[in-house]
């Protein structure tokens, strides 16, 4: 199996990867919003998703959205087929598609709404934190988006302020791998220094 950066040549799974969707919303009876096939090609030769592969046949996907002139990433669309589900199949093709985030939009805050407790726990271990709605993009094309959801309607009477999904955030700014190391760099040059030092002190002897 592999996971890569999707492009024109996956355009053929377009299909295969909306049925996917929609199949888990039906089982599952959560709010899953609709994707249509344009819309994950789109995605596909914009280079803004994953997708696994076993050989030739279809395994997970995740795609990338830019929202607020690119101050906000989400990854959304997670699925992965039903014959390859509990094998920690989305953890990989979350953890790639989150890299690919990072790597491409390198300032914006990547963000989630899910009602999956999988999907919270992976973002939990990536580094999201729990936040409320108003701390996402603003960006109301984002939230029309939510519109082919069976909870639509909560969203709409809520003033967007709230749903059934929850809202997680990971923000580079504090981010706490950052801080670890400035931490680490300060006690580096402290010791770095301490070692000058006595180098300094043993050529004067």
């Amino acid at each position: 199996m592999e996971i890569v950066i999707a492009n024109n040549s996956h355009i053929v799974y377009a299909e295969t990867i909306c049925e996917t969707i929609l199949q888990a919303a039906q089982v599952r009876g959560t709010g899953i919003a609709k994707r249509e096939p344009a819309y994950i090609i789109s995605k596909m030769e914009q280079g803004n998703a994953v997708i696994a592969l076993d050989g030739k046949k279809f395994v997970g996907f995740c795609y990338i959205e830019a929202w607020s002139h690119g101050k906000f990433v989400a990854n959304s669309g997670l699925i992965v087929h039903p014959d390859y589900r509990g094998k920690g199949i989305a953890k990989l093709i979350k953890k790639k598609v989150f890299e690919h985030s990072r790597n491409k939009f390198p300032t914006a805050k990547v963000f989630s709404i899910t009602t999956g407790l999988a999907v919270m726990k992976l973002n939990s271990e990536l580094g999201y934190k729990p936040v409320t709605f108003s701390e996402l993009t603003e960006d109301q094309s984002f939230w029309n988006g939510c519109q082919t959801c069976k909870n639509f309607d909560v969203l709409k009477r809520t003033d967007q302020k709230m749903c059934l999904c929850t809202g997680m955030l990971y923000d580079p700014n504090t981010d706490n791998s950052k801080q670890e190391t400035k931490v680490k760099a300060k006690v580096f040059n402290r010791l770095k220094k301490i070692k000058q030092a006595l180098f300094l002190k043993k050529d004067n002897k």
